[in-house]
């Protein structure tokens, strides 16, 4: 075993860095990979409401689905790469992943549909309103930014932050006019804002507002701007264009509670003068009913004049001011029996979403949730990021350390000030101080307002180098990453000319842990 000081001369041992993120950073586990019986289609199919749409980042959606589940491009080359499952009707072949995408970050590219029909998704064009990348295309997902375990297995879902979006305009199947359909999706209960619109489903095919009733998509949040249910919120509503609905009223509906399981089973149903709202949690337990019944008492409802299009984390006019994290859904032909949604909870139920917090490591990277992060390189898993007289170092930090140094270690996740994609961290005690690097080296400063600021100040989180927690790409030098070395914070590349760029250790130093917050 290397001595504790030795160590901390020639590696690193900054320790802190707690990065589960939002969505749980997690490990590989090493069970074998087995086919669904029957997915989530095969049920629809067999209840007469066959899927016409079906997207998963995570898994199979039919029982002898083999095909890739979704594109990333990496930055480093712009090559792209297809993954797929461990095997038919199986989940998502996450190390083909994390081995393309080795020292550079990936994007999600393509969504694609596992129907046969060809629905996939893909980058957002602009609409009426723009998206915020080249052309008014809305973002694409950081392809790492958030990982589950499903059934055992390593995954990543599809996280949205402000800015980014997926849609398809020309598709086959979806229904249109006051055609009968069913959705569902599984998301992050815990991700979400007040923001418009964090949707999926059906929508317009120009991108624009073409008025009530164009649209049919399940939406999740908590905007009151349109409707709302009982509580704070977050709510289960359908975005039916020019209102979130919560019932048959234009405004409030008591029946729509409050709903934020870690992984949350959404549904939005309708057919001619009748819709409904469904919900429960997507790792027990069965399916309850928020609404059952004709469509809102407003002009431009029924009927319905819905389009076909579909989209994903944006509204019908490309309004993309939300957040959420997507894991897979589906789209029918047809209005679900609530038998045959049962069947289908139950097989979310059994595909096992988990997040692989350990020992209470469970913070995570969603915006505005305070958060600590806590070194992984062995010997040093009591160290944790905080600053000091402005210089980030690692500390060791525990339950009996004092009020100050349990602030010093807490950070507040705020959407990348260069890059809603990727994060950045706002010191708890000193609110507008953030973690940037300057010369390679981090401190925490007051943001200037400068994009140099802006950019030095984003990371970008990817898949923890050494299998654990998160590492975190800086977002102006992609090649370099959050490292601690002699319990100092710098951006480091893995070898280099700089001491802090040593290549020994280099994997666990700059592998984060997202915690709870220690203050």
């Amino acid at each position: 075993m290397i001595p504790r000081l030795r160590h901390m001369k020639r590696a690193s041992l900054s320790a802190a860095a707690a990065i589960t993120v939002a969505a749980g950073l997690l490990t590989g586990l090493s069970t074998p990979s087995q086919a669904a019986t029957q997915g989530p289609c095969d049920i629809y199919a067999a209840g007469g409401t066959p899927c016409v749409a079906a997207h998963s980042t995570t898994r199979a959606l039919y029982a002898n689905y083999n095909g890739p589940l979704y594109q990333v491009r990496r930055s480093s080359d712009n090559a792209t790469r297809d993954i797929g499952v461990l095997s038919p009707g199986g989940f998502a072949d996450a190390a083909a992943q994390d081995s393309f995408c080795a020292g550079t970050t990936c994007l999600i590219t393509v969504i694609y549909d596992q129907s046969g029909r060809g629905n996939r998704l893909t980058q957002a064009p602009p609409g009426g309103f723009s998206g915020p990348a080249p052309g008014g295309y809305d973002n694409l997902a950081v392809a790492t930014a958030a990982p589950v375990m499903v059934g055992g297995h390593k995954a990543y879902g599809v996280y949205i932050a402000p800015g980014t979006g997926y849609r398809n305009n020309s598709t086959n199947g979806i229904a249109t006019g006051d055609q009968p359909e069913g959705m569902y999706a599984v998301l992050d209960g815990t991700h979400y804002n007040d923001g418009c619109c964090f949707d999926y489903g059906n929508a317009e095919t120009n991108s624009r507002d073409n008025g009530n009733g164009h649209m049919e998509a399940i939406y999740f949040g908590n905007n009151r701007v349109w409707g709302y249910g009982s509580g704070n919120g977050p709510w289960i509503m359908a975005d039916l264009e020019n209102g979130l609905f919560s019932g048959v009223n234009q405004r409030y509906n008591a029946g729509d509670p409050s709903i934020s399981h870690r992984f949350l089973t959404a549904i939005v149903k309708g057919e001619p003068n009748h819709w409904a709202i469904r919900g429960g949690n997507a790792q027990s337990g069965g399916l309850s009913t928020f609404y059952n019944g004709v469509r809102p008492n407003v002009s431009g409802y029924n009927p319905m004049k819905k389009e076909g299009a579909i989209i994903l984390g944006i509204g019908g006019d490309n309004s993309v001011g939300a957040r959420g994290t997507f894991y897979e859904g589906v789209m029918t032909s047809g209005f679900p029996s609530d038998a045959t949604e049962n069947a289908v909870q139950a097989n979310i139920v059994a595909a096992g979403y988990a997040t692989t917090s350990s020992g209470g490591q469970n913070g995570t990277l969603t915006p505005g949730s305070s958060i600590s992060l806590r070194a992984t390189t062995p010997g040093y898993t009591d160290r944790y990021i905080r600053h000091q007289n402005d210089v980030a170092i690692t500390s060791v930090i525990t339950s009996s350390s004092s009020t100050l140094d349990k602030n010093d270690a807490t950070w507040i996740v705020r959407s990348g000030l260069a890059n809603s994609s990727c994060v950045s961290f706002e010191s708890r005690n000193y609110p507008g101080d953030y973690l940037r690097h300057q010369n390679f080296h981090v401190y925490r400063q007051r943001d200037d307002g400068s994009s140099l600021f802006a950019a030095d100040a984003t990371f970008c989180p990817q898949a923890g180098k050494n299998g654990q927690g998160t590492s975190f790409a800086s977002y102006n030098y992609p090649d370099r990453f959050l490292r601690h070395y002699n319990n100092v914070v710098y951006i480091a590349s893995n070898g280099g000319s700089n001491a802090f760029d040593n290549a020994a250790h280099w994997n666990d130093d700059v592998s984060w842990v997202v915690s709870q917050p220690w203050a």
